[in-house]
């Protein structure tokens, strides 16, 4: 299991000075592949500040055929400059779909500080790779960057016009390569979009970057973007470059910013309005066709232990902070099916399912409220309370709450009900408002009330994603933290009511747990 930053320093009191970016680059590494270039990746490892031991933090990705790798994947490090933090920077040929790293071919490691990158000149830092006994390994290049605060993020689309042919016996594999430029003239690469095959007038997918990714903040700073053809051997053949800056785009929102990259080749750049961020990789609401979405990983996790205890599978299924069609009125409570009369799915597949074609149906929109999701489960539960049944309601939010107020009410009203509330946070948001909800430490209040019970459990989602990308041990990890406390929720309610257990399963079936989401 790889560690996540957190588990290299006990001090949890420490406060980081600021966060860096280290970005990656290689020079005449060793070929070890028979055919072709090596196809190198870089593992970065952190030495824990009590045990001194190495633990991986993370990798680049992995570049096919070259020996000068520029890797796009940073490395973005808390840096504490009173203490030494010890970096060790090993780079492998990828031979294999192994994600064990020691199966791979060695071609060399490097140790150093990030203080020793931060305080090189112009922050680049250049070490000789060693490892393998009578060999030059080449050097590695790493450079620190300081990260602003700019939370934005650039969406954009682009197409060229009359490129170079370059391919002798077809057209040209055409695809960009985006560099911000650094005080000291020199560049980093920040973006690599794909290879559109076989094509002098191309269209790239839109994608979305940082905006601190792209200029640190600078919305001034030059943008440097390269055409290149693509070659299966890893010698592209450049085409063209143009240059712009962050601010030279975004006045592109709604129309076509045009570069002339050679004489008779243009480039067209489309800033896409943020409406549509949820069709976007940054998006936690983001369908990649390759791996569920946060959201979907948290329905199925918990989703597909608790279905169990459900005899008839049906799930009412609710999306709260939507503009629905056909006239846009914003709904905080709406059924993901679109029926107000029937909103169950059949079983965790069809709330999966379901939820997919909500997203396409329905424009995301704020104020985030929870109370009208929280009343409108509860109201069901007040039907039934002789013991016969309990219900559950398991909600996935980004962490933002715009009716604290009235959430916490629902939430007290809700406690002397058969209810639990499943609350999983998502993305990277400070989560205080659900942890305040999460009655472990302080019981939840409203209006000089306190709850009867201590029914919401709060969990942060990314305190289970697997750092190797297993997603089955993150959704297993969630799952069993998340239902712990639903026995002694469930226990508790009985209990208060003076409501004793069944004697026998045969003739007397436990409680149903009905789901909501």
């Amino acid at each position: 299991m790889m560690a996540s930053i957190g588990e290299f320093d006990p001090l949890n009191t420490r406060v980081p000075a600021t966060k860096i970016e280290v970005t990656v680059s290689c020079r005449s590494l060793l070929d070890v592949d028979t055919f072709s270039k090596s196809d190198p990746v870089v593992v970065l490892y952190l030495q824990a500040v009590g045990t001194k031991e190495w633990r991986e933090f993370g990798r680049t990705e992995v570049i096919d055929n070259t020996r000068n790798p520029d890797f796009v994947r940073k490395f973005v490090l808390d840096f504490f400059f009173e203490e030494k933090q010890n970096l060790r920077f090993d780079v492998y040929n990828v031979d294999s779909r192994s994600c064990n790293i020691s199966k791979h071919d060695f071609l060399g490691q490097t140790f150093c500080t990030l203080g020793e990158i931060i305080g090189s000149t112009g922050g680049r830092l250049e070490r000789t790779l060693s490892g393998i006994p009578g060999k030059k390994c080449g050097v590695i290049i790493l450079t620190a960057e300081e990260l602003s605060n700019c939370r934005d993020i650039a969406t954009m689309q682009l197409c060229a016009n009359k490129l170079d042919k370059k391919d002798f016996f077809g057209k040209s594999d055409p695809f960009l390569v985006f560099y911000r430029s650094n005080e000291d003239g020199t560049f980093t690469i920040c973006h690599k979009t794909e290879v559109i095959k076989n094509t002098l007038n191309p269209v790239w997918q839109s994608f979305t970057i940082p905006v601190r990714a792209l200029c640190n903040g600078d919305y001034d700073r030059t943008v440097k973007v390269d055409v290149y053809d693509w070659d299966r051997d890893g010698s592209h053949d450049f085409i063209g470059e143009f240059t712009t800056s962050y601010r030279e785009l975004s006045r592109g929102q709604n129309q076509f910013n045009v570069y002339e990259v050679r004489h008779n080749m243009e480039m067209a750049c489309y800033f896409i309005p943020p409406s549509s961020y949820k069709d976007l990789p940054t998006s936690l609401h983001y369908m990649s066709p390759y791996q569920m979405n946060a959201y979907a990983m948290a329905l199925k996790a918990v989703g597909e232990i608790i279905q169990d205890y459900d005899s008839d599978k049906l799930f009412p299924a609710y999306g709260f902070g939507a503009k629905l069609p056909p006239d846009g009125k914003i709904s905080h409570a709406f059924p993901l099916n679109g029926d107000n009369d029937n909103p169950n799915c059949v079983g965790i597949e069809g709330v999966l399912e379901t939820y997919f074609q909500s997203l396409r149906a329905v424009q995301l929109y704020g104020p985030t409220n929870f109370a009208p999701v929280i009343n409108k489960v509860a109201n069901c539960a007040a039907e039934i309370t002789d013991g016969s049944q309990y219900f559950v309601l398991l909600m996935i939010t980004d962490g933002v709450i715009s009716d604290m107020v009235q959430t916490k009410e629902a939430v007290v009203n809700a406690a002397s009900l058969p209810l639990s509330i499943i609350i999983v946070g998502v993305g990277p948001a400070e989560f205080d408002a659900m942890e305040e909800l999460d009655g472990d430490e302080v019981r939840v209040s409203s209006r000089g009330r306190l709850a009867e019970r201590d029914i919401v459990q709060f969990v942060p989602f990314r305190d289970y994603i697997d750092r190797s990308g297993n997603q089955v041990l993150s959704m297993a990890r969630l799952a069993k933290d998340v239902l712990a406390e639903i026995p002694d929720q469930l226990l508790s309610f009985m209990k208060s009511r003076g409501i004793e257990p069944r004697p026998a399963l045969s003739s007397s079936p436990l409680p149903q747990l009905h789901r909501h989401i």
